[in-house]
């Protein structure tokens, strides 16, 4: 060959080779991320496709990266569309991101241990979004949980003390294996008391829900195998933003008023916009969709932040105010167990509520120490004060700090009617109900609001109670028939101190997480239960019965007052203070095997301490005046002492409490991935456990243990084009799980029959999609199909008042009861300003009990929204929930009146046999109800 053209050869080679080198050198490339608006988006995953290298956008939603020329950028965020950019020579890159509501690229924070995609994570995590959230009129916080798949949620009681569970973990308590969180802390240190939706209200400051199932849950969230749910809130942007949302609706099958006003405004503090705030809250009255006769809804809430960001991080200074009053709704007369339906002349919205009911209850017999001023158009009142700090800073090296903390105090107080059911006046049950089995004569019942004579009974020892010439509404429902209605009072006070701490170190393609939890709970629990009794009609809004009594002898007594108030004092005031301590470490480890394998683990170990010291009440003779001196007046005379104070201390430490869990990530192409899981999360007690009225004696001469979940999973994510996929076949076994079941005694007191454990297993797969047809069309679904069965399972069967005639049986075998197949299918269309949405709601039949006496039916229901913008600041909205008005069951309670009502796991099929003609109680979802809404957005 010549020898220069050998050279040039070469030369040629050599250039090229510089050339490439040049090229596949690093550069550093800058720029920002903003949101469609222009506002600064921080906390931006800015990674390198197909490599384990990123970084995040700062406090003003800048970034900088070493990157090559061929390679390509990967912007992520919650909440918004994931965008891919070529870098292709360029050192400056300006991005802006587009909201996102149901995209598995999704990044997402909550139960992972570092921000992960959807699509890379090994857990089952959903979440809504803010349009997700604007376009749904909930009745509750939980209510917003029905659109995620796998959850169960019964807001049949209202707004309040609700249900939520996942994975048949359906036992002790409404919330009890799961963790309601604001802004990544729980909602309560301890619940068990009082339930913790009081305290979590759902309105325009909820930027967004995420929620994760199983999993991690039992390893970054306390004492929470069954899933997070975690509502975050609003922060400012770099622009004065604000909204106001007024709301009119008619409920109770368009009937009854309904006002809210939202409002929510935020923006920059500072000149160079680092500095932001928001506010936000609502104030809402409402005569319920059960009207009682007075306003059963009022108050609100309203909470803010300030967020300081900075090159390295934030710093977050949080508040919330809440002052609201609302009543749960109870049971309704039913008949028919085969098909459930209200009794008589009741419909869905009947209320079972009393009247408006005004008393008092002396100090003499409360031990309060005051007196209490009784009345039930206060219904339950929730007030809380509460201020948090969070930061986040970046330490250089890869090395990351996070802390949240929260203090806050939270009341609440209890005078509202509970457990209301009905009773036969011409039975002996009745008269012992009301502290009047040793009464023999005639009784005779009166309005307590006319004075309308509805007739007698006779009662003789030895004989059948005889009625003369009785005529009592409800006649329909339950011949001779009165509702009890006791009045339950009880105020509950919750100092909080909650702290979470995380340390993360992030190396080439694994992250290292370890964290610190604790929390520190005083709790005072002062109950009457009840305060005192009431009876009343049989019909919807009832009214109070006064009931006068004439013995054998011809002496006229006065069971209850005036207003139809008997037995004040009820059965005696019980009194609990405990301070309960939570400590919990754990430690996580995320590891990017290669480009498309991730393998997580993690550990939890968990300290529980409570301290407590209570009082029980002891009954004392009656006395022979009662409180007025009056000897004809009986409804004062019953009195009671406070048992010696006890006190206990329960405790298990570290080794006792121990949680892991660990899973693999696949990623088998950009478009499919695939995930197992192994979970086993350790459960320690509620207060509920504690301080039972019943139980609590027995409970502080116990040792205590935690219960066993546990999980195995696998998720099959599909994303193909404008479709969704995730489905997670899951298994769940729950073992040592305490049965609480509370008696009554001849005197009108509680206990409990000694304590048994069940085992439950429950199989099944979660769905969750969605799919974009077009631009104006979509489809999102959400489901499970599940199967749960009590490997181990025995209750105990009351008789006659007293433990001599108790009875252990056994329902091995059993399927658990409110445990069935879900959906919810919501088509939605948007056209240029119009948008439509249905949501279709499928409930399954349930076995009612674990016993399997009966099935709950299936049912469907159907909610519509429609959606108009006016112009860019202004819109209006309708929706219609349960637009059929379908009496939908979602809570039963057993046939034979207070306490064998709350027994439903005792109600064998035996029993129904013996009379299904019984008239039993049901509570189902919400009738139908109309609301309009117009915003105004600036």
């Amino acid at each position: 060959m010549n020898r220069i053209l050998t050279q040039k050869i070469w030369l040629i080679l050599v250039l090229t080779l510089i050339n490439f080198s040049i090229f596949a050198q690093s550069t550093k490339v800058t720029g920002k991320v903003v949101d469609v608006k222009g506002a600064s988006l921080v906390g931006v995953s800015v990674a390198i496709k197909g490599t384990s290298k990123g970084t995040t956008t700062d406090g003003s939603g800048n970034y900088a990266i070493e990157v090559s020329s061929n390679q390509t950028l990967s912007f992520s965020f919650i909440g918004f569309t994931t965008k891919e950019v070529k870098v292709e020579n360029r050192s400056t890159i300006n991005v802006s991101l587009d909201e996102n509501t149901a995209d598995l690229e999704e990044v997402i924070v909550t139960g992972n241990f570092d921000p992960r995609t959807r699509m890379n994570a090994s857990v089952a995590i959903s979440s809504l979004s803010t349009k997700q959230l604007a376009r749904i009129v909930p009745n509750s916080a939980a209510d917003l949980l029905k659109n995620l798949p796998g959850v169960y949620v019964n807001s049949s009681r209202g707004e309040v003390n609700n249900e939520v569970y996942t994975r048949g973990l359906n036992f002790n308590g409404s919330f009890y294996y799961v963790s309601m969180q604001e802004d990544g802390l729980p909602v309560m240190g301890v619940s068990g008391l009082v339930s913790p939706d009081g305290y979590l209200r759902a309105d325009i400051n909820v930027a967004k829900v995420e929620a994760v199932r199983g999993g991690t849950a039992s390893i970054l969230g306390p004492n929470a195998p069954g899933g997070i749910f975690n509502y975050i809130s609003k922060e400012g942007g770099e622009e004065f933003e604000a909204e106001i949302r007024g709301r009119f609706g008619l409920e109770g099958n368009v009937k009854n008023p309904f006002y809210r006003t939202e409002v929510n405004i935020g923006g920059p503090l500072s000149k160079d916009k680092t500095i932001t705030y928001n506010v936000g809250g609502f104030y809402r009255n409402a005569d319920g969709a059960k009207y009682p006769g007075y306003t059963l809804s009022f108050g609100g809430q309203v909470k803010g932040n300030v967020v300081k960001k900075y090159k390295k991080g934030f710093i977050k200074l949080y508040a919330k105010y809440l002052n609201d009053n609302t009543s749960p709704f109870e049971f309704t007369p039913s008949v028919d167990f085969a098909n459930p339906r209200p009794a008589g002349n009741f419909t869905n919205t009947s209320s079972t509520l009393v009247q408006s009911l005004q008393f008092n209850v002396p100090a003499a017999v409360n031990f309060a120490g005051r007196d209490i001023n009784y009345d039930t158009r206060q219904g339950l009142s929730f007030n809380e004060v509460a201020f948090g700090l969070s930061l986040s800073h970046d330490l250089g090296a890869g090395w990351q700090f996070a802390n949240s903390f929260r203090l806050s105090n939270k009341e609440n107080i209890q005078q509202t009617t509970a457990v209301v059911f009905p009773f036969r006046v011409d039975q002996g049950t009745f008269y012992g109900v009301g502290g009047n089995g040793g009464r023999f004569g005639t009784f005779e019942f009166i309005n307590a609001n006319t004075g309308q004579s509805y007739g007698t009974v006779v009662r003789r020892p030895g004989a059948p109670i005889v009625p003369g010439n009785l005529s009592l509404p409800g006649g329909e429902v339950l011949p001779n028939g009165l509702l009890y209605n006791p009045n339950p009072y009880s105020e509950f006070n919750l100092d909080d101190i909650i702290n979470q701490a995380t340390v993360t170190k992030r190396l080439k393609n694994m992250t290292f997480t370890g964290g610190f939890y604790y929390s520190n709970s005083k709790i005072n629990a002062y109950r009457l239960i009840p305060a005192a009794q009431t009876f009343a009609t049989i019909e919807d809004k009832p009214q109070t019965v006064r009931i006068k009594y004439t013995n054998l002898g011809g002496q006229a007594f006065d069971l209850t007052t005036p207003e139809g108030i008997s037995n004040v004092g009820g059965s005696g005031a019980y009194n609990n203070d405990a301070t309960i301590n939570q400590a919990a470490i754990f430690i996580g480890h995320n590891w990017d095997i290669n480009s498309k394998l991730n393998f997580d683990w993690g550990i939890r170990a968990e300290n529980f301490s409570i301290k407590s010291s209570f009082t029980t009440p002891r009954r004392l003779a009656d006395s022979p005046t009662g409180l007025d001196g009056n000897a004809s007046t009986l409804y004062d005379v019953r009195q009671f002492a406070s048992n010696p104070a006890k006190s206990f201390e329960k405790s298990l430490g570290l080794k006792d409490v121990i949680s892991y869990s660990a899973g693999l990530n696949y990623r088998v192409s950009q478009s499919l991935a695939i995930y197992g899981r192994y979970s086993n999360g350790r459960k320690t007690p509620d207060l509920s456990y504690f301080a039972s009225i019943a139980n609590q004696e027995l409970t502080s001469n116990l040792s205590i243990e935690a219960q066993d979940i546990r999980m195995a999973e696998i998720g099959i994510k599909l994303k193909k084009g404008n479709f969704n996929l995730f489905a997670t076949p899951f298994y769940s076994l729950a073992a040592n799980i305490p049965n609480l079941q509370t008696f009554q005694n001849p005197d009108v007191t509680y206990y409990a029959p000694p304590r048994v454990y069940q085992k439950i297993a429950t199989t099944g797969i979660e769905l969750e999609g969605n799919v974009k047809f077009n631009d104006n069309f979509n489809l999102r679904a959400v489901g499970v199909i599940q199967n749960s069965v009590a490997e181990d399972f025995k209750v105990y069967l009351a008789k006659t008042n007293g433990p001599q005639d108790d009875e252990l049986v056994v329902f091995d075998g059993g399927t658990n009861s409110n445990v069935g197949n879900m959906f919810t299918v919501t088509p939605s269309y948007n056209k240029g300003k119009f948008t439509a949405a249905i949501d279709w709601q499928y409930m399954g039949k349930r076995w009612a009990n674990v016993g399997n006496a009966f099935q709950l039916p299936s049912f469907n229901s159907f909610d519509l929204h429609l959606g108009y913008n006016i112009n860019k600041h202004m819109n209006l909205s309708v929706a219609v929930n349960n637009i059929l008005d379908t009496y939908g069951i979602m809570d039963w309670a057993a046939p034979g009146g207070f306490p064998a009502s709350l027994d439903t796991q005792g109600f064998t099929t035996a029993m129904l046999e013996a009379n299904r003609n019984a008239v039993y109680s049901t509570r189902s979802i919400m009738p139908r109800s109309l609301f309009v809404t117009f915003s105004y957005k600036l």
